[in-house]
C-alpha cells in the first residue's frame, strides 16, 4: 500500500543528541568563519597572528584569573574527583612522551603533542553541555574540570617548554631561568593571581567583572577563528599518524581512564563520575595552538587535530550521553 501524504516525518534528533550538536556546531561555525575569511582575505595576511596575540596576552588571561578568583577553596577540595580526572590528563601525557621515546623530537614538540592529548574543549562546550544534561548539580565538577584542563595541563606543558629551551644549562640555572619564565608568561600568571584572590574572600569589583567577562569571553572565539584562519592558508604538514594519535587518545584513551578512577576506583556520586567522564571525552580545545604559536612551533598537527577530534565528538560524546542519564535517574 503506498504511503499518504499525510504520514508523520522522520523523528527529530532525541534531546540528548541535539544537546551534543548545540555545543559542537558553534565550534565548527567559527572555525569555518576563520577559514572563509582567509579565503576572502577579508582580514589581511596578519589576522590570524594578531588573533593569537589578543588571545594569549588578553582574552585567555582574563578568562583564567575570573575563573580561578571565583573559585570558593571548598569547592575545589574534592580530591576523589581531583585524583580522576588528573589520572586521565597525566595518561595522555604518557602517552606522548613514550610515542616520541629515542626519537629525537624536540621537546617542546613532545609537550605540545602531550597537552594536545589530554586540553579538552571544557569551558566552550563541555560546561554548557553538563549543565544541559545534569542541571546545575554539575557545575561544580565542571568547573573543577575546566580549571584542572586550563591551568594544571597547561602550565605543566608551559613549564616542560620553558625547561627544553633552558636546559643547557647547570641544574640550578635551567631552574632559575624556568621558574622566571613562567612567572612573566600571562598564561601562568593570571590563574595563580586569580587564586591568590580567591583566597582573600572578597568578590570581584562589579566593574572589574564585567570586564574580565566582556575580555575573557573573546578567548575561545577568537581562538577558533584564528584556527580557520590557520587551516585556509596551511596546505600541508601534520603527520596523520600523529593527528590520529593525538585523536584516538583524547576521545577514547583520556575518558577510559577517568572512567575507572571515577567508577571503581575511587567511586564519586554518579553526577560526579559522569561530569568527569564527559569533561574527559570532549574533543581537543583551542590551548596546543595557541601554545604552539606562542614558542613558534608548527602548529598545523594541532589545528588538525582540533578539528578532526570536534567533527568525531560528536559521535562518541552522544554514545556517553546516551547511557548517562539512565546512571543518574532516580
Amino acid at each position: 500500500m503506498a504511503s499518504s501524504r499525510l504520514d508523520p516525518p522522520a523523528d527529530p534528533p532525541s534531546p540528548d543528541m541535539q544537546a551534543v550538536l548545540t555545543a559542537a556546531l558553534p565550534v565548527f561555525a567559527l572555525i569555518l568563519t576563520g577559514w572563509l575569511a582567509a579565503r576572502s582575505n577579508l582580514l589581511g595576511v596578519t589576522a590570524s597572528e594578531v588573533l593569537n596575540r589578543l588571545v594569549i596576552y588578553l582574552a585567555l588571561p582574563a578568562l583564567l584569573f575570573r575563573a580561578m578568583a571565583q573559585v570558593a577553596p571548598a569547592q575545589s577540595a574534592n580530591g576523589a574527583f581531583i585524583a580522576a580526572f588528573a589520572a586521565g590528563l597525566f595518561a595522555t601525557f604518557a602517552v606522548a612522551f613514550i610515542a616520541h621515546r629515542g626519537q629525537g623530537t624536540p621537546l617542546a614538540d613532545v609537550s605540545i603533542e602531550a597537552l594536545s592529548n589530554g586540553y579538552a574543549n571544557a569551558g566552550f562546550m563541555g560546561i554548557p553541555l553538563c549543565l544541559v544534561l545534569f542541571g546545575d548539580a554539575a557545575m561544580a565538577p565542571a568547573v573543577i574540570a575546566t580549571l584542572m584542563t586550563a591551568c594544571l595541563a597547561f602550565g605543566a606543558s608551559i613549564a616542560i617548554i620553558e625547561f627544553s629551551r633552558h636546559r643547557d644549562r647547570s641544574l640550578l640555572a635551567t631552574g632559575l631561568k624556568v621558574a622566571q619564565a613562567l612567572v612573566r608568561n600571562p598564561l601562568v600568571l593570571a590563574p595563580a593571581l586569580g587564586m591568590a584572590w580567591s583566597r582573600t574572600g572578597w568578590p570581584l569589583p562589579g566593574a572589574a567583572e564585567n570586564f574580565l567577562a566582556l575580555l575573557g569571553n573573546a578567548a575561545s572565539p577568537c581562538a577558533l577563528v584564528a584556527i580557520g584562519l590557520f587551516l585556509a592558508k596551511t596546505q600541508t604538514g601534520g603527520s596523520r599518524r600523529t593527528v590520529t594519535r593525538i585523536v584516538a587518545t583524547k576521545l577514547l584513551l583520556q575518558p577510559a581512564v577517568t572512567a575507572v578512577l571515577a567508577f571503581w576506583i575511587v567511586p564519586l556520586p554518579s553526577i560526579w563520575a559522569w561530569t568527569a567522564v564527559l569533561m574527559a571525552a570532549l574533543p581537543i580545545g583551542t590551548g596546543p595552538f595557541m601554545l604552539a604559536q606562542l614558542y613558534g612551533r608548527d602548529a598545523a598537527v594541532a589545528s588538525r587535530a582540533i578539528l578532526l577530534s570536534t567533527l568525531l565528538s560528536v559521535f562518541t560524546i552522544s554514545i556517553l550521553v546516551a547511557c548517562a542519564p539512565q546512571a543518574i535517574a532516580p
